[in-house]
């Protein structure tokens, strides 16, 4: 699910410059038309285990952890949540370790830095923001990839997500999860009785819901209720209506949350949320519903509640566990249009693995979750995508997963990365509070551009301490 959104001491690096810039142009066409601790015991002597497990294809030797416990976090729950418990239940039945899964809920960082200054941090945890990594490694709480899992990462991943992963020279996680956060779903029933066509632009984006709304059905569901929702309907507007360098610089936070571009930004998106029709539930619908609830509420009822939802690819997973819709017949995608005279954009977020304790056990996993084998298990669940070139294709379980699959892969490193996760936590990532607050405040009243202008760049210059 979210995926969730840190600082960066340099700020020239503060920004990683990845998007799956022409992915969704070219692979979409075909759709469009169509997060208990382990034991740090070691073998006798504080050898490394022995090898008894081997991954079946690619030949990864995992050591035997019969007898420990390795607790996982990560901020997933439901489908996601479930099809990642696939991937654990494989890794524990290879080397007989007992591996727990805890949700960290969406306030990340808090929930993981409680632990860890308790004494009691999980082995493993997938951070949904990068700037969290940043900020685990600086303070001494993460831990070096071994050398096994250093190996499959480089085997089986881009330099862009081997970079993604690291910090201060050194390696510390993998994005074994990542997601194209660029594509509307819509309901092609409810556009059939339109008789409303895809967009390719934000103008013809906004004609386009005017006709659904006229159809009797609202055309735009919001999930509102989950700020990181709201930061991803900027980030899409902000990234192809400014440009990449001006996305760079915000990202970095040397240019001001009061800049001109940041309010062509938000007034572009205030011709969607100033428009209650346009809203499934209108604006205060829309500051209800949370994710799950924007995205079922679309292929569900007849007529639905919404016709388009805008989200990642891992909508596809809640679509096909919490409806009867059927992706790429009943549930279609398109890219996010291109606002203005800019290119469509695509932003692109991801979980990175990282060991927070020392041990065995979280190795292992780690060196795992860099395998094809891995991502295999997690593919097939649907609502997954992975970056690991080595992954076949076929894994994925529809002509629509594995076409954006397809792009990611071939886009390499031609991609940028979530700007709210490149966020301090306390701004780009923790509910009730920063860009998600002020954003919220944003969809509630969308004609105060000034206001929320100055609300994001107040809570900005505190996260960023400038």
């Amino acid at each position: 699910m979210r995926t969730l959104k840190n600082p960066r001491t340099s700020r020239n690096n503060r920004t990683t410059r990845i998007a799956l810039a022409t992915v969704t142009a070219t692979a979409l066409a075909l759709t469009a038309a169509a997060c208990g601790g382990s034991s740090d015991k070691k073998d006798d002597g504080g050898k490394t285990p022995s090898a008894s497990a081997t991954s079946s294809a690619s030949g990864v030797k995992l050591p035997d952890l019969h007898g420990q416990k390795l607790e996982v976090a990560a901020v997933w729950t439901g489908p996601e949540q479930k099809n990642f418990q696939k991937v654990l239940d494989a890794f524990d039945k290879l080397t007989g370790a007992k591996s727990t899964f805890v949700p960290t809920g969406d306030s990340q960082s808090t929930f993981l830095g409680t632990k860890i200054e308790g004494g009691a941090p999980p082995d493993v945890a997938f951070l949904a923001q990068n700037g969290v990594l940043h900020q685990f490694a600086d303070k001494g709480w993460l831990k070096p990839l071994g050398p096994e899992a250093t190996a499959q990462l480089q085997k089986n991943f881009s330099p862009g997500w081997q970079k993604l992963g690291a910090w201060k020279d050194k390696q510390y996680g993998i994005y074994a999860k990542v997601s194209n956060k660029s594509l509307i779903w819509y309901n092609s029933a409810a556009f059939e009785t339109a008789g409303a066509s895809v967009p390719k632009t934000w103008d013809d984006f906004l004609k386009t819901a005017e006709t659904v709304f006229e159809s009797g059905t609202a055309p735009v569901s919001v999930g509102g209720a989950d700020g990181w929702t709201l930061t991803d309907w900027f980030e899409n507007i902000y990234l192809s209506q400014a440009g990449p360098e001006k996305y760079d610089q915000l990202a970095a936070h040397t240019i001001k949350w009061t800049d001109p571009s940041v309010k062509d930004a938000l007034t572009t998106l205030g011709q969607l949320f100033g428009k209650k029709d346009l809203l499934a539930g209108g604006n205060s619908g829309a500051l209800a519903a949370d994710f799950p609830k924007s995205v079922t509420q679309v292929f569900t009822g007849n007529p639905p509640a919404g016709a388009m939802v805008y989200e990642g690819d891992f909508v596809s997973a809640f679509i096909a566990a919490n409806t009867k819709a059927k992706v790429g017949t009943d549930a279609k995608v398109f890219p996010f249009p291109a606002v203005g005279s800019g290119k469509a954009p695509v932003v692109s977020g991801g979980d990175v693995g990282v060991a927070l304790k020392d041990s065995p056990a979280a190795q292992a996993l780690l060196t795992y979750v860099a395998t094809p084998e891995a991502a295999k298990i997690w593919a097939q669940g649907g609502g997954y995508l992975s970056p690991n070139k080595s992954l076949d294709f076929a894994a994925y379980p529809d002509d629509v997963q594995r076409s954006i699959a397809q792009a990611l892969i071939a886009a390499g490193d031609d991609f940028r990365f979530d700007m709210s996760d490149q966020a301090p936590a306390a701004f780009g990532g923790t509910k009730g509070q920063g860009e998600w607050k002020d954003l919220q405040d944003f969809l509630a009243k969308p004609s105060d551009v000034a206001g929320a202008q100055a609300k994001l760049e107040a809570d900005a210059a505190k996260a960023y301490g400038n």
